[in-house]
């Protein structure tokens, strides 16, 4: 247990964090899982509409420090790229 003030509000501020981490990270997740269901599916209308919500939430999460940068990067291009491939 944390015995000064300084490493007792370290706590409450990791605590805190990791609440907003793990919020953007379970919209970050679910976005790429919605696409990606529409990309099987063949719903190219679908899953072209839902890539602006889809690269907001991996922006966000990269942006406030959840994820890297290079790692939202290489989503945004793997879920692009699949796409791609569906349209053709």
């Amino acid at each position: 247990m944390a015995k000064t003030s300084s490493a007792k509000k370290a706590l409450r501020v990791s605590a805190r964090r990791k609440v907003f981490n793990i919020r953007r990270k379970k919209t970050m997740k679910d976005a790429v899982k919605e696409t990606g269901k529409l990309i099987t599916g063949k719903d190219i209308k679908g899953a072209a509409a839902s890539m602006p919500a889809l690269y907001k939430a991996i922006d966000k999460a990269a942006k406030h420090g959840t994820i890297k940068k290079n790692t939202a990067a290489r989503m945004k291009s793997r879920i692009a790229k699949h796409l791609g491939a569906a349209t053709k």
